[in-house]
């Protein structure tokens, strides 16, 4: 037998107003950390990353496909791992459908990992994903944007999501932005640890139900990839 509160269709309308009142509190609240986000300052990119891609070399730039901004998913996939990560492929699921609609608003989407290219199209392949994923093996990419991590900060602790951070393993997640405005490439936002949980569709529908997320203090660790789950 439940514990739950139990109301009349009254007490509990009147219960989802007050909290109504919240949630659009809640949202002005966002919209206005957006445009903070979005007034944020610039880097212009100095190095001219080459990426490998299906077809061969792929530079930053060419990322863009023609258009002014880019979002990138750093992927945690490690050159010497046969797998990608399981929470990013959780992440990766959202990335299809909608990157048709982000190409509607002059934004492109990749994402970028340090394995090998061959090995992020046979994932990718087993998964039925179709979205743009480039390698960054051969260049310091990953590095520079705090999301791998050389032995010795393995050893002796790393900088993650703007603090102190003791890794676990070579590779972390997290998404980027950048704009290109004529030859120049700006840096504009990244974002890492629960800073991506807007990006996971599945997550944000199980903040909807009674039992949420039901992960009992250990995140994730119910998670298989799709193809694994018993129907």
């Amino acid at each position: 037998m439940t514990t739950h509160q139990i109301a009349s269709r009254t007490d509990w309308l009147a219960a989802r107003k007050q909290l109504l009142d919240d949630e659009k509190k809640f949202t002005l609240l966002r919209d206005q950390l957006s445009e903070k986000r979005r007034a944020l300052p610039w880097v212009k990119i100095e190095e001219n990353y080459v990426f490998e891609g299906p077809d061969g070399p792929v530079t930053l730039a060419d990322l863009f496909a023609g258009r002014s901004q880019l979002i990138v998913y750093h992927f945690m996939f490690a050159p010497e791992w046969e797998a990608g990560c399981k929470s990013c492929s959780f992440w990766a699921d959202n990335f299809n459908g909608v990157t048709d609609h982000l190409t509607q608003r002059d934004t492109s989407f990749a994402a970028i990992s340090r394995a090998p290219v061959s090995k992020l199209l046979a994932h990718r392949k087993r998964l039925g994903w179709s979205f743009t994923w480039v390698s960054s093996q051969n260049n310091r990419f990953n590095y520079d944007f705090g999301v791998a991590f050389t032995p010795d900060e393995l050893a002796k602790g790393a900088s993650y999501n703007y603090g102190s951070f003791q890794p676990k393993a070579t590779d972390m997640p997290g998404v980027s932005v950048f704009i290109k405005e004529g030859d120049s490439i700006f840096h504009t936002y990244s974002t890492f640890g629960r800073g991506i949980d807007l990006m996971n569709t599945a997550y944000n529908y199980l903040d909807l139900v009674p039992k949420g997320r039901d992960e009992n203090g250990r995140p994730m660790s119910w998670l298989k990839y799709r193809d694994e789950y018993t129907r």
